[in-house]
């Protein structure tokens, strides 16, 4: 059967803004403004946080700021609005709980129901296929470093990770139950394997008819692209779906500078150039074997985007094939997120909840995202200054 294929342009800021009324489009802008001066988002990286400490009087600012613009709410109830406005604007979400930082067993119990109470919540969604899963909030960090650094554990210690993997099980299973799948994020480099072989293992149970469990991989690695035609060969093999999200990367000064300290090869790639060359060739691979591959491109880069969307052309896979989406990060990156969902794309918004100061880190990073990305927020003032133009100079109706 032949699949017809419309062109898709980044620039029609029309379709990309839809999602926006005048006011938030203005207040973007500014918000895009500030984040444009490097000094001021280095600045706040290290102040936010300790004035939330302090309970200084800026969570107001705060929430009507960076909260606003990136994340979806406090709470799982609070999200449903920002849920029912992608909906209507034809949008899907990877549900992300964005707390981070506090590794106690009940808290790791409590982060396990709230995920189970997310998948419980997307299923009654019509634009929710997925949630996102950090083990971090599962497993202490210490006890997966141990785990990757394959030193021997304590009595206590193997008890403590069963409990981590039977956690994640649990998700699993209502995931499978409820036709949600569940996004697993990657890690820094130190803490990845036990995480990679615990999601593996699973996907080997419950990916047998569907893609219902992702591995994430960031290809700024430089042993990610081999890992990742690994696991595509142990799916074909073994007659499961391997889900793939792929990424480029979050913690590259991180890696760089504990490698440097530590004394061993950084695990990352040298430049952008190699890395955009992995993530491009992983795209490629993926498309190659979609049979046995279910994939995310989850990336902000045009090129990377388009050159999906040429393989999807020459390859004659439909546009909304079932083993292909994209996403962007809620409040980054419209101008793909919605072009590609109006050519009939299956795209994805990637938004985290949570209260505002348990998401602090989550907001630092992407506010400091826009700003060393090159061009990132020069590109994003760029286009809403181009809407806003553009609406003024539409007629006035009556």
């Amino acid at each position: 059967m032949s699949v017809t294929f419309q062109r898709v342009s980044f620039d029609d800021t029309a379709a990309a803004f839809s999602f926006r009324d005048d006011r938030e489009l203005k207040r973007i802008y500014w918000l895009f403004w500030l984040m444009n001066l490097g000094w001021l988002t280095h600045l706040a990286k290290y102040l936010i946080p300790i004035v939330i400490r302090l309970h200084l009087p800026v969570r107001k600012w705060i929430r009507n700021t960076l909260y606003q613009q990136f994340c979806g709410g406090e709470t799982l109830e609070d999200v449903m609005q920002t849920a029912k406005r992608l909906d209507n604007a034809g949008m899907h979400i990877i549900l992300d709980y964005g707390v981070e930082g506090k590794e106690t067993e009940e808290v790791f119990e409590h982060t396990c129901t709230e995920y189970i109470r997310m998948i419980t919540y997307a299923s009654r969604q019509s634009n929710i296929p997925f949630i996102a899963v950090k083990m971090t909030g599962l497993a202490r960090t210490q006890l997966l470093e141990k785990l990757h650094a394959q030193h021997t554990l304590t009595e206590a210690e193997k008890t403590e990770w069963q409990k981590a993997c039977q956690r994640l099980e649990r998700i699993v299973k209502e995931a499978v139950q409820h036709h949600i799948g569940v996004m697993v994020d990657a890690e820094e480099s130190w803490i990845q394997s036990p995480i990679d072989e615990l999601v593996m293992k699973l996907m080997q149970t419950y990916n047998q008819q569907s893609a219902v469990l992702f591995q994430t991989y960031q290809l700024y690695r430089t042993d990610r692209l081999a890992l990742l035609k690994s696991h595509v060969h142990q799916a074909k093999e073994n007659g499961f779906i391997l889900g793939a999200k792929l990424v480029r990367g979050a913690y590259l000064e991180k890696e760089r500078k504990r490698a440097a300290e530590k004394g061993y090869p950084s695990p990352v790639h040298a430049n952008k150039t190699a890395t955009d060359k992995d993530y491009n060739e992983a795209i490629q691979y993926c498309m190659n074997y979609l049979d046995h591959v279910s994939c995310c491109i989850a990336t902000h880069n045009e090129k990377s985007c388009q050159l999906a969307i040429q393989l999807m052309e020459e390859k004659q896979i439909a546009s909304n094939h079932p083993h292909v989406y994209f996403s962007q990060l809620y409040g980054m990156s419209d101008h793909i997120s919605f072009n590609l969902s109006k050519h009939g794309y299956r795209v994805c918004k990637y938004l985290p909840y949570g209260p505002l100061e348990d998401v602090i880190p989550y907001l630092m990073r992407r506010a400091q995202e826009n700003t060393s990305v090159a061009g990132q927020t020069s590109r994003e003032l760029r286009l809403i200054k181009q809407e806003i133009a553009r609406r003024k100079a539409m007629p006035y109706v009556h």
